[in-house]
């Protein structure tokens, strides 16, 4: 053996072989390694390890140059496999890591950044066929906002979910119609508008994404021999100015739940298909008024269920003066003030639950006692924005924070079995809150977690008063009765700024947090008196009253009797408290028609290149091609149900008397296996009741019978009978039929409630 610096060879009792130099006993230097099993290294050493540069060279034929570091690829290389793929990019511990492109076997190209060995970020990725995508991946998927160009011209810009269209977006066709809507994994699933060719459509100019697949497309700068040479990692560079992530808030509102991965391979395409519009602002708003017709559709689940024809006869208001009137800016102002005092407000409430939660979390379990209610049992803390002693520093505004009897709530949320530190997380973390754009008829702000579990409400001081009031025995109810349909209450905080204003809050537990769409949402109190939505003002995610409601639901047997008789409890408990004006809040999951069946194809034929629309608008054959569907009641097995309980389940597992009184999971084909407890996941079929005269004849509902999936809970229960309720029952009576308006005495009001929930849900 020499010394470093001089050359010499070791063949290893192992038959590997070093020839080159040594420190010691250790390769160091320029040196080339044998193995036993034909693998060879040529390049630098470090302490008998290979860092530096070199070039690797397999028995099956592949081979890697470039960086080295500790014996890993590490830095930046190039990879030629055996299969002839070859990648040259960034490298961490063996792994792709980094900005890359790999061009595949099949002459596939993926070029941008790389996670763990799997594409993620931004990226581009060019099928042999000709077909490309530019947009976000994550976990080697097609996943967040993206724009795919397909080589028959057709072309979507949207959101993204493991390489299924999952979202908002619009589809470009070849032959220039459009669809704006909403997609779940890759079909049409709600509300959307389609504007045949030739007819005047919505600007695309708040979807600069799509700019990126015209004719001339300028994407990714490429890796050349010089970048090799330099052994430099090219970032991604695009030669447009375009925002891949953002989708300016387009996807406000809506729910969406992790889904079984999908894995792009090789010449495998995305689904063609389109679906429902949250666009309709956007598209009300920047459509050419020339005449044109616009097809307003709603699907579930890739079957059209309801269309009208929207014609456009104004003039164009795409001239508008540059200048803003006083009232305008005045207008602007304040609305930025108001969102400025928002943004303040999530701050405070962030930072005051962490630290309440925090600190309350660390002390042993114990029952409620009598001093955990009262203003004793109240934190309050001073939060400067420079921070104290016991508070942080941050960017909001000074403030005080109370948090009410937070023993109790603590204890509430380990019965609805919430862990402390998920709690904190969900709305607390890095992601923020959402405020939902519809302050309420209340006049109250409404805030999401962003994960969907929690919903934060702003309270009036009279609703904190009932609540506080009310804890006690909602306390003793909750820990009665476990299937309590009530809505779940976490904590009830308040914000207190130096000028003296005080915003109180309390968090909620999101009743439609839940993988599966909510196609309606119906707020049902049991009277008719004003109970209906204008058809002015219906969005996508309007919540519709009594006289909207156009369905009864046939249930099992056991499963409606569970659900009566917790409604009649619980509006047993609101009575007791003389609690008025509550409400069933009921969302509908639709399957697809049952009389559908016969069309049904498999997954695989739904995710076949199709061409949905013609150029007039009619619908082609194709658009029956939706996955299997139907309901089904299977007994239950706790360990093949495959979503975890929300912050909305409480409870035990309901039986069906159709599966011989047996607890049940509803199998859903295709989607999921749910365990069905009261208020969540509970099937039923949805059938549509007696048209009234008069109805919109404009707009038909092309289906009589519908598989749904319910999600219900009695909301709204701070409500007190109090004087003005008095007055105001008195006032109505004179004007209207007592038994039609909402406001009555608490024992009627029950029972009214009851009894019109009872005609709503009927046996099988």
């Amino acid at each position: 053996m020499e010394s470093s610096g001089r050359i010499s060879e070791n063949i290893f009792s192992n038959g590997d072989v070093y020839y080159g130099n040594f420190k010691g006993t250790l390769p160091q230097g320029k040196g080339n390694y044998t193995w036993s099993d034909g693998k060879i290294y040529e390049g630098d050493w470090v302490e008998g390890k290979m860092t530096g540069k070199g070039k690797v060279l397999w028995p099956s034929g592949a081979s890697y140059e470039g960086d080295f570091s500790g014996g890993y690829l590490h830095g930046f290389g190039i990879l030629t496999s055996s299969d002839g793929s070859v990648y040259r990019g960034s490298w961490k511990l063996n792994i792709q890591h980094g900005f890359g492109e790999k061009q595949y076997q099949n002459s596939d190209v993926y070029e941008g950044t790389w996670k763990e060995g799997k594409q993620e970020g931004s990226g581009k990725y060019v099928w042999s066929d000709g077909n490309i995508y530019i947009g976000t991946w994550k976990a080697g998927n097609m996943c967040g906002r993206g724009v795919m160009k397909w080589l028959t011209g057709d072309l979507f810009d949207g959101f993204w979910l493991n390489g299924l269209r999952h979202g908002s977006g619009f589809y470009r066709f070849q032959d220039g119609s459009y669809y704006y809507g909403i997609w779940t994994k890759g079909i049409k699933d709600g509300w959307g508008k389609f504007y045949p060719e030739g007819s005047n459509r919505p600007s695309l100019a708040k979807w600069s994404n799509s700019e990126l697949l015209n004719e001339n497309v300028e994407g990714l700068v490429p890796l050349s021999s010089s970048t090799i040479s330099e052994h430099k990692v090219i970032k991604p560079s695009f030669k447009r100015s375009v925002s891949i992530i953002s989708l300016n808030g387009l996807s406000k509102g809506i729910t969406r739940r992790p889904h079984k991965s999908v894995v792009l391979k090789g010449n495998q395409n995305p689904s063609h298909s389109v679906t429902d519009g949250i666009l309709e602002k956007e598209v009300q708003k920047e459509v050419q008024h020339s005449g044109s017709q616009v097809y307003e559709r709603e699907y579930m689940q890739g079957v059209l269920i309801k269309e009208r024809i929207i014609n456009y006869t104004g003039r164009s208001n795409s001239f508008k003066h540059r200048g803003k009137t006083r009232e305008a800016r005045k207008k602007s102002l304040v609305s930025t003030y108001a969102g400025l005092k928002s943004y303040y407000l999530m701050l405070n409430l962030q930072l005051g639950i962490r630290y309440t939660v925090g600190k309350i979390s660390p002390l042993p379990m114990r029952e409620v006692r009598s001093s955990d209610y009262g203003a004793q049992a109240r934190i309050q803390m001073y939060f400067p924005t420079k921070g104290s002693q016991k508070t942080p520093p941050h960017c909001s505004l000074n403030f005080y924070w109370t948090d009410y009897y937070p023993m109790v709530f603590r204890n509430l949320r380990e019965m609805f079995k919430l862990d402390s530190a998920d709690y904190m997380m969900s709305i607390c973390g890095d992601d923020g809150l959402t405020e939902l754009s519809s302050a309420g008829k209340s006049g109250s702000l409404f805030y999401l977690s962003h994960d969907d579990r929690f919903v934060i409400k702003t309270l009036k001081k009279s609703e904190l008063k009932v609540l506080l009031k009310m804890l006690p025995s909602y306390y003793d109810n909750v820990k009665a009765h476990e299937n309590t349909l009530l809505t779940k209450f976490f904590g009830v905080h308040q914000i207190e700024w130096k000028a003296g204003r005080k915003v109180r809050f309390v968090v909620m537990g999101n009743m439609f947090c839940t993988e599966l769409r909510i196609h309606r949402r119906y707020d049902l109190k049991g009277s008719y008196q004003g109970r209906v939505t204008n058809k002015e003002d219906i969005k996508e995610n309007t919540t519709f009253k009594d006289l909207d409601l156009p369905y009864i639901f046939h249930m099992d047997k056991l499963l409606r009797e569970s659900l009566l008789e917790q409604i009649t409890h619980d509006c047993t408990f609101l009575e007791s408290q003389q609690i008025i004006d509550y409400s069933l809040l009921l969302g509908l999951h639709f399957r697809a028609p049952e009389h559908l069946k016969a069309f049904l194809e498999t997954a695989e034929s739904m995710h076949q290149p199709e061409h949905t629309f013609a150029s007039d608008g009619a619908i082609s054959q194709d658009e029956m091609l939706i996955p299997p569907t139907g309901l089904l009641l299977v007994t239950h097995e706790p360990n093949f149900v495959s979503t975890a309980p929300g912050p909305h389940i409480r409870g035990n597992t309901l039986k069906a008397f159709s599966v011989g009184e047996k607890e049940v999971d509803l199998l859903l084909p295709g989607t999921a296996r749910l365990r069905v407890q009261l208020g969540v996941n509970m099937p039923a079929k949805a059938n549509h009741k007696l048209q009234r005269d008069g109805g919109d004849t404009s707009e038909a509902e092309l289906f009589e019978v519908y598989d749904v999936v319910l999600y219900l809970g009695i909301i709204d229960i701070l409500q007190e009978y109090n004087l003005k309720k008095k007055v105001e029952l008195a006032y109505k009576s004179f004007k209207y039929d007592p038994k039609s308006i909402s406001v009555m005495e608490p024992t009627p009001y029950s029972k009214r409630f009851v009894s019109f929930l009872e005609r709503v849900f009927v046996p099988t």
